[in-house]
C-alpha cells in the first residue's frame, strides 16, 4: 500500500464521526434514488402487464340506456377495434349489523369469450352464466372477510338477492378503489364490486336488451386520434343520454396509480440531491478545514518530491471513499427498502401480477451520481494544496488581523450584553461562512420536517373545509333517477327532518373554444343552507339567478374568467346545447362541479319540478331507515365520511415519522459536522480560554450559545422557506379532482421549531466528548506530528 494511502486511512480513522456522518448522508440519497425509481418501473410496468393480460379499455361510456344494436353500430368508427356493453348500478348490500351502511357496485360479465375489462382470479372459478353467482372484488373481500362459498345480499329494486360467492377476482378498473371522484379516501369495507352475469343484471335492474355503460378498445395504431374518436362516438350516441365519456387517462383508478408513479420519481429526484447537495457541501468545509490544519505536513512532503496533482488526490480520495462507501452500503440497502415499499403497494393496492425486479442501470446511475458530487466536492475543498509552497509551509501562517465587529458601534445595545454574550457573538460574527452554512442547514432542517407535519393534517384541512364550511349538510341522498319535487313530502314521512333541500345533478361538457370539461353541475336552491360559497378572494358570494358558479380547478382547465360565456353541451336525449354566463369562480377541495339555481337548471333543460337527490339535517337513523327505500340510489352520512377519515389518519403517522427522520438526519450531520470543524479550528482559541480560567463545561456553554443563537436565525429564516416547500409539495401533488388547501397552523411552526432544535441538542450533545477530550497543553506547544 502507498504511503499516502496509509495516511488516508489514518485520516478518515482521526475523523471517523465525520466520516460516517456524512457516509449515512450519502447512503441515504443512494437507497432513495435506487429504491423509489425500481419501485417506480416496477410499479408502472406491472400496471400495463395487468392492463395487457386483462385486456384493459380505453373508453368508458356512462348513458342513460342505450340498445345493443347502437353498440354494434360502433365499430363504423374507424380506429375502434372491439365494444362491449355492460350494466351498472351501486345498490345497499345486506350486512349483519342493521346500522352499517355498505354499498356495492354490481357490474355485468359479458358471455363473450375475449371481454374487455376481463377479471383475474384470484381464488375460485370462472363466473359462469348462473343467475345465483357472484365474484366479489378482492379488496373488499379482504376488508370483510368474504370467501368463496359465502353469500352476499345486495339489496336491488326493493328485494334481496342472497348469491353464493364463487370467486374472489381483481380488476384493471379497481387497482384503487374509490367509489367516485367526490370520495375523500379510500374505504374497501365500506364499498365493494360485485360481478355478476348479464343475464341477472339485466332482468333484475330493467335493461332487458339494453346497457347504461360502454366500453371501447382503440386500435394502437389510432392512439393519437382518441379525441376525434370520442366526438364521433358523442355524435352517435347523443340520442341515449350520453352522462359522459371518459378516456383512460382521466379513468380514477389510473389516474391516481399513474400519479403515485410520478410521486414516486419526483421524491427519488428530489431527496436524492438534496441530501448529496449537503453533503457535498459539507464535504467541501472539511477538506478545507484538514488542509489548513496540514499545511506544514504538506510543505513536506511537497519538499520530499510529491507533486499538486499527487497531494490533491490523496485529499480527494477522501471524499471519493465517502461516495463508494455510501454508494455500495446505499444499493444493498435499496433492495429491501424496495421490496418493503412494494408489498406496501400491493396492500393497499390490488395488482396480482406485481413486477418484482432489479434495474442495474439504477446502480450505475447512483454511482456515478455520488461519485461526480463527491469527487467535485473533494476537489473543491482540497484545492489549496496548490497554492502551499514548501518554504512558506515551515512556518505557521500569520495570524488575521482582529477587528471590531459591525454590533460594537451600536454601543446602547453592546454596553448590555454579558461578556460571556460578546464572545458568543463576534465568535459567529468572525466566522461568516461558516455560521450562514450552519443557520442555512438548520433552516432547510427546519423546511423539511414542516413538510410531513403539514401533510399531517392535509387531510384533516380538506376535510374541514369541505363537510364543515363549504358544504354542512349531514346527509347527501341521490334518487335513482329524476323524480318530482313532490318527493320531498315522501322523505319528510319516513325520516324526521330539521332541513331538507333540493338538488338537481345532471352532467353536462362544458366548452370553451377548444377546451372542454365533462362535469356534473349541480342546481340549488337560491338560498342554499348547506352550500356556502367562496370566491376565491375569500368573499362570500350567493347563487346568481342566471348564470354559473364554477369551482377554481374547473375553470382553469377551461380557461375561463368571471363574465365569460360558455357552451353547455347537454348529454340529455334530444337536449339542446345552449351558452351561459359564468358569473363566479368559487373555492372547492373535492371535485370539479359548476352551480346554478335550480330555475336555472330547469330553464337549460326544458323541465320544471326535476329533482334527482336532497341534501338534509336530521338527528335520526337516516341511513338504516332509508337505505332499503326503493328509488334511492346512495345515502350518504358525513359521520361516517368522518370515520373512514379517522381510520387513515393512522396510516399517516409512519409517513410523517419517515419524513421526520429524513430531516432529523440532515440536522445532525450539518450541525455534528459544523461543530466537530469549528472545535478543530479553534484548539488554540479554547487552550487560551482555559489558561484564563475557563473550565471545559463553560467552554461547551460558549458553543452551546453559539449553536443556539444561530438554531434560532436558522429556523426563523426556516419558517417561510418550510411555507415555500410546502406551497412546492402541493404543486407537485397536484390533482384534477382534488384542491390541496395551503393552511400552515400554527401549532405546526411551533412543532417543527421543537422537532428541529431537540436535532441540534442531539447533534450538540455527540461533541460534548470532543471538547472534553482536548489536549490543551498539546495545542499550546503549537506542534504538528
Amino acid at each position: 500500500m502507498k504511503k499516502l494511502d496509509v495516511r488516508l486511512l489514518r485520516l478518515i480513522k482521526h475523523s471517523k464521526g465525520q466520516f460516517f456522518s456524512i457516509s449515512i448522508m450519502v447512503i441515504i440519497a443512494l437507497t432513495i434514488y435506487v429504491s423509489f425509481n425500481m419501485v417506480s418501473d416496477n410499479l408502472y410496468n406491472s400496471i400495463y402487464h395487468y392492463y395487457e393480460v386483462t385486456n384493459f379499455g380505453d373508453i368508458f361510456i356512462e348513458v342513460v340506456r342505450v340498445p345493443k344494436t347502437a353498440i354494434d353500430h360502433l365499430y363504423t368508427i374507424e380506429g375502434i377495434e372491439s365494444v362491449q356493453g355492460r350494466i351498472s348500478a351501486d345498490v345497499p348490500l345486506r350486512v349483519e349489523d342493521p346500522k352499517e351502511k355498505v354499498r356495492v357496485r354490481i357490474v355485468s360479465m359479458p358471455n363473450e369469450e375475449k371481454k374487455i375489462n376481463n377479471l383475474y382470479i384470484a381464488e375460485g372459478k370462472e363466473l359462469q352464466n348462473n343467475a345465483k353467482k357472484a365474484a366479489v372484488l378482492q379488496q373488499f373481500s379482504d376488508a370483510r372477510g368474504i370467501k368463496v362459498g359465502d353469500k352476499v345480499r345486495p339489496y336491488i329494486s326493493g328485494r334481496e338477492y342472497p348469491l353464493d360467492v364463487i370467486s374472489i377476482v381483481g380488476s384493471p378498473e379497481y387497482i384503487y378503489l374509490m367509489e367516485n371522484e367526490q370520495t375523500l379516501l379510500p374505504a374497501p369495507e365500506q364499498f365493494g364490486i360485485l360481478y355478476v352475469t348479464e343475464d341477472f343484471a339485466q332482468t333484475t335492474l330493467g335493461y332487458q336488451g339494453s346497457y347504461n355503460e360502454i366500453m371501447i378498445k382503440i386500435n394502437p395504431e389510432y392512439a393519437k386520434r382518441v379525441d376525434g374518436i370520442v366526438d364521433e362516438i358523442e355524435d352517435q350516441l347523443d340520442r341515449y343520454g350520453v352522462k359522459r365519456i371518459v378516456k383512460r387517462e382521466n379513468q380514477l383508478s389510473h389516474s391516481m396509480m399513474m400519479q403515485e408513479v410520478a410521486q414516486l420519481e419526483t421524491m427519488a429526484t428530489s431527496i436524492t440531491l438534496l441530501f448529496l447537495i449537503v453533503a457535498a457541501i459539507i464535504i467541501n468545509i472539511m477538506l478545507s478545514r484538514i488542509v489548513k490544519n496540514d499545511r506544514m505536513s504538506i510543505g513536506v512532503m511537497k519538499a520530499l518530491g510529491y507533486n499538486n496533482l499527487s497531494i490533491l488526490m490523496h485529499y480527494t480520495k477522501f471524499s471519493l471513499v465517502i461516495g463508494l462507501l455510501g454508494s455500495m452500503i446505499g444499493m444493498v440497502l435499496s433492495i429491501p427498502m424496495s421490496a418493503a415499499f412494494t408489498n406496501l403497494y400491493i396492500m393497499y393496492m390490488n395488482i396480482p401480477m406485481f413486477e418484482m425486479a432489479l434495474y442495474e442501470k439504477y446502480f450505475v446511475y447512483g454511482i456515478l451520481l455520488t461519485s461526480v458530487f463527491c469527487i467535485a466536492s473533494g476537489l473543491i475543498g482540497a484545492r489549496s494544496v496548490l497554492k502551499i509552497l514548501p518554504a512558506s509551509a515551515m512556518q505557521p501562517e500569520a495570524p488575521k488581523v482582529g477587528h471590531r465587529i459591525w454590533l460594537e458601534k451600536i454601543k446602547f445595545i453592546w454596553n448590555r450584553i454579558s461578556f460571556s454574550w460578546k464572545m458568543v457573538i463576534r465568535n459567529i460574527l468572525r466566522k461568516k461562512k461558516r455560521a450562514i452554512f450552519l443557520i442555512l442547514g438548520i433552516a432547510l432542517t427546519y423546511s423539511i420536517t414542516m413538510v410531513p407535519i403539514f401533510m399531517s393534517t392535509v387531510w384533516t384541512n380538506i376535510f374541514l373545509l369541505q363537510y364543515g364550511e363549504y358544504q354542512t349538510m349531514g346527509y347527501n341522498i341521490d334518487f335513482s333517477g329524476p323524480m318530482d319535487d313532490s318527493v320531498i313530502r315522501e322523505v319528510r314521512q319516513l325520516i324526521d327532518v330539521d332541513t331538507i333541500e333540493p338538488k338537481t345533478e345532471i352532467p353536462f361538457e362544458l366548452v370553451n373554444g377548444w377546451k372542454k370539461k365533462a362535469v356534473s353541475i349541480i342546481a340549488l336552491p337560491e338560498n342554499t343552507n348547506f352550500y356556502h360559497f367562496e370566491n376565491m378572494s375569500g368573499e362570500k358570494i350567493f347563487l346568481p339567478r342566471d348564470g354559473v358558479l364554477l369551482a377554481d380547478r374547473l375553470a382553469t382547465t377551461l380557461g375561463v374568467e368571471v363574465g365569460d360565456d360558455i357552451l353547455m353541451k347537454s348529454f340529455l336525449p334530444n337536449g339542446e346545447d345552449t351558452y351561459i354566463n359564468v358569473k363566479g369562480i368559487v373555492k372547492q377541495y373535492l371535485g370539479t362541479n359548476a352551480y346554478m339555481t335550480i330555475d336555472t337548471m330547469n330553464t337549460h333543460i326544458g323541465e320544471k319540478g326535476l329533482i334527482t337527490g336532497v341534501l338534509l339535517d336530521s338527528e335520526d337513523e337516516v341511513v338504516t331507515k332509508l337505505k332499503d327505500v326503493k328509488n334511492i340510489k346512495q345515502v350518504q352520512s358525513i359521520e361516517d365520511m368522518k370515520n373512514s377519515f379517522l381510520e387513515f389518519m393512522d396510516t399517516m403517522i409512519y409517513s410523517v415519522g419517515v419524513m421526520m427522520i429524513f430531516g432529523g438526519i440532515l440536522g445532525f450531520a450539518i450541525v455534528y459536522n459544523v461543530n466537530v470543524i469549528s472545535i478543530s479550528e479553534r484548539v488554540m482559541e479554547f487552550s487560551s480560554l482555559r489558561v484564563l480560567g475557563f473550565d471545559k463545561k463553560e467552554i461547551y456553554k460558549m458553543v452551546s450559545r453559539e449553536n443556539g443563537l444561530m438554531a434560532f436565525f436558522g429556523i426563523l429564516i426556516g419558517m417561510p422557506l418550510g411555507y415555500s416547500m410546502c406551497k412546492g409539495m402541493i404543486s407537485s401533488l397536484a390533482m384534477e379532482m382534488v384542491t390541496i388547501p395551503l393552511i400552515i397552523e400554527n401549532s405546526s411552526y411551533v412543532v417543527t421549531a421543537i422537532a428541529t432544535l431537540s436535532f441540534v441538542v442531539i447533534a450538540q450533545l455527540a461533541t460534548i466528548r470532543k471538547i472534553y477530550r482536548l489536549n490543551f497543553l498539546d495545542a499550546l506547544k503549537n506542534r504538528i506530528s
